[in-house]
């Protein structure tokens, strides 16, 4: 449905924009960037002749709908966050802040980013933000067990997220809610790769997820209900209303809820959502807006598994257990919720500028009672060997955080150029209690084949508690500067301190520089270069932390627009040197924990290709194919995500005698990920998934202009595939075919 907010913050896409050049990078760089844009320019080439053929103005009036290179003229809404993609039925994104601030095409971004919007979602479904990161090009996933996934990004794990562009880093000690995220009440998931130190501060060099929340529609009252259900009797229900609370429009809401319960393709799982968020727009006068808005989530689950199933058996071979096996007790559950509350206040000089003031607070808790039959190797023939984890765990994580930043456009020599300056603050507070089973409580599994998670949860004894309070602050600046007509040159740089329990740091200076420049109407070239810091809390087998992860970032490559912005493609080269490298030593700290070294001079190289946006009118698509190759001293790390992978994501809605039907598809491939896996017979044992193709249907059906129906279908040909986490020796296999079918009425 159309949005709209603040009538100075309406505009159309921007078209074709100068841009600026390149840093000068590597020469290794350079080669590798030569070598793989040969082949991916051709297919870009074809695309760019076409456009180059469209009205260079939005506006234009388009030909007649037979011509096959007109686009349907869609109007869409901007704001500080980018682009409003609700109502655009693009799978691309107009305009993005993620990276500086600035509110940029991706075309003037300077590093690759890939965005997942409104539409996608709606087309495929994807309620869960671990639906959208497993068709988000270039990140794959690692699943642990029923409650806990980690995302993985260019040989790193993604521990950065940020809510409407403010940093609230992920929590990694127990899960706590952000990787069970519900998109009920987003309107885009934007992940920016690479490192992103300049806003986010302390941080991981993988990519960071900025999830951006719905906002209200000033013009008319406008909603929609949606009901549906699936395999594995799972059913959901939503509804979303939002619209002008006063008669001229200057204070609006918007209110949203979704309820699912369901269970899974495991045996005595199941697990309810429930989700409400609601935001109020208010103008204070004509140039000043405040926003003020929370949303809470609860996850409930039954029958929890806890580590995945034992990856070998006595004798070495793959532990082949049915896709339905869950290694659970039937008690087991791990509780998580999450309740956010945020506020935004932002004014607007005469003269451009503007100044922003966003304020957030948030509280990750959980509640678990875990036992699990996932330790040691099972005997295939008498099923002894097997030994329970069992423990509770209750706590939550207390983030507040405030960011304020102002920012304009400025002459200089005759040139406008943009700046902002920035400071943010934050406050991390975790607090966690840790129960464990008496002493003569059974823990062996006798035997482990008849193993249905039916035993009798033990009377917890409480065993330790942890209370860790970090501080974060920093001052950032950032100038996109017009050096030429296609030439705009990004620099910034942040300065900030952190402090925790055994870590004291200070005056950190993390860099950034991009350039882009326009090689013709269509494509640019860019580089940017960024360093990453990160202060760790893994720990060596004496106890105490690893220094810090520290190191330098270079990408380099190719943008296209095409289209007026419809259609957006990149190509890029990047390469990431990294200290101090977190690597499982296979031993055990003080307290039990898994051991870690400091590994130094680790080079992850790769490149990544993606293309998003409108093909033809009806005609939406969004692919990428990803390569990563992670070395320490010539040996191989960060095997646990695929070396390459590919996925695409498409829809057309039919014309003719057909309209109101909208077809589409999709297909992920990634090759083998492998690890080393302990064993007590043959010692280290290398362990290889195979490479797999998944393949997913969705279809829509139009009733009229306000019902609809839509059919989804993932993993089309029920596909046996499974993630392996070594450190644990554990496996957990991907779900299994699931077709889920939606109602929804739009008012």
């Amino acid at each position: 449905m159309p949005v709209s907010t603040r009538p100075w913050f309406s505009r159309r896409l921007p078209g074709s924009r100068p841009n600026g050049p390149g840093l000068l990078a590597p020469s290794s760089l350079a080669l590798s960037l030569h070598r793989i844009l040969a082949t991916g320019l051709l297919g870009l080439g074809v695309i760019a002749s076409a456009s180059a053929q469209t009205p260079p103005e939005r506006d234009a009036t388009p030909p007649a709908a037979a011509d096959p290179r007109t686009l349907e003229t869609v109007e869409v809404t901007a704001n500080q966050l980018g682009t409003v993609t609700e109502g655009s039925g693009a799978y691309t994104p107009g305009t993005i802040a993620t990276a500086t601030r600035l509110v940029l095409t991706p075309r003037q971004t300077p590093q690759s980013i890939s965005v997942i919007t409104r539409q996608e979602m709606d087309d495929f479904g994807l309620t869960g933000i671990d639906d959208v990161m497993r068709v988000t090009p270039g990140l794959s996933i690692v699943t642990y067990d029923s409650e806990r996934t980690e995302y993985y990004a260019r040989g790193f794990a993604v521990q950065n997220f940020q809510y409407d562009g403010i940093p609230m880093q992920r929590d990694s000690a127990y899960s706590a809610g952000n990787t069970l995220s519900d998109m009920a009440i987003y309107d885009r998931v934007e992940v920016l790769k690479g490192a992103t130190g300049l806003l986010t501060g302390m941080g991981d060099p993988g990519a960071t997820i900025n999830l951006i929340r719905k906002k209200p529609s000033r013009d008319a009252v406008r909603g929609s209900a949606t009901l549906g259900a699936g395999s594995w009797d799972d059913y959901r229900a939503e509804v979303d209303v939002g619209g002008p609370l006063t008669d001229d429009g200057r204070v609006r809401g918007r209110a949203v809820a979704a309820f699912q319960d369901g269970h899974a393709y495991s045996d005595h799982y199941q697990r309810s959502t429930q989700v409400l968020y609601g935001i109020v727009e208010a103008d204070l006068g004509e140039s000043t807006l405040l926003s003020v808005g929370a949303d809470a989530q609860d996850s409930d689950p039954k029958g929890s598994s806890w580590g995945g199933i034992p990856l070998l058996d006595s004798n070495g071979d793959f532990n082949d257990k049915p896709r339905s096996f869950n290694n659970g007790a039937r008690w087991s559950h791990w509780r998580q919720y999450t309740r956010t509350g945020f506020a935004t206040l932002e004014h607007r000089f005469g003269n451009d500028w503007l100044v922003k003031l966003q304020l957030n607070h948030q509280v990750n808790g959980y509640d678990a009672a875990l036992g699990a039959a996932a330790s040691g190797n099972p005997d295939p023939l008498t099923g002894a060997g097997v030994g329970l984890w069992l423990g509770q765990y209750i706590g939550k994580t207390v983030s507040n955080a405030a960011d304020v930043y102002v920012s304009g456009r400025f002459d200089w020599f005759g040139r406008e150029h943009e700046l902002v300056v920035g400071g943010s603050l934050s406050r991390k507070r975790w607090t966690n209690t840790g129960y464990f089973a008496p002493a003569d409580y059974p823990t062996a599994v006798p035997d482990y084949r008849a193993w249905n998670g039916d035993i009798p949860e033990p009377a917890w004894q409480r065993g330790f508690g942890d209370n860790v309070v970090t501080r974060e602050n920093g001052a950032y600046i950032v100038g996109r500067f017009d050096l030429a007509d296609p030439l705009k040159l990004i620099v910034g740089s942040r300065i900030g301190s952190y402090k925790s329990v055994d870590i004291d740091k200070s005056g950190v200076v993390v860099p950034y520089a991009g350039v882009v420049y326009d090689l013709n109407r269509n494509f640019s070239a860019f580089a940017s270069y960024s360093t990453i810091f990160k202060p760790q809390s893994y720990q060596d087998e004496r106890g105490r932390a690893l220094d810090p992860l520290e190191g330098q970032n270079y990408e380099v490559g190719l943008k296209g627009e095409f289209y007026d912005g419809r259609l957006n493609a990149s190509a890029a080269v990047f390469q990431l040197d990294q200290d101090n490298y977190p690597d499982p030593t296979g031993g055990r700290t003080p307290s039990g924990g898994i051991a870690y070294r400091a590994l130094p001079g680790v080079r992850t190289k790769g490149y990544e290709f993606e293309i998003s946006g409108q093909l033809l009118p009806g005609w939406q698509i969004q692919a990428g194919y990803a390569h990563k190759l992670a070395r320490q001293a010539g040996a191989k790390v960060s095997t646990l995500e695929p070396e390459d992978q590919f996925s695409i994501h498409t829809s057309y809605r039919l014309r003719g005698g057909l309209q109101g039907w909208t077809i589409g598809g999709g297909a992920r491939w990634q090759n083998q990920t492998f690890g080393s896996i302990p064993h007590p017979l043959l010692g280290t044992v290398e362990h290889r998934t195979q490479p797999y193709w998944l393949l997913d249907l969705m279809t829509r059906y139009e009733i009229n202009d306000q019902l609809s129906a839509t059919l989804n279908v993932s993993n089309l040909l029920d596909k046996r595939y499974y993630t392996i986490f070594s450190y644990y020796s554990t496996y957990t296999w991907g779900e299994p075919r699931n077709v889920r079918v939606a109602l929804t009425y739009r008012f």
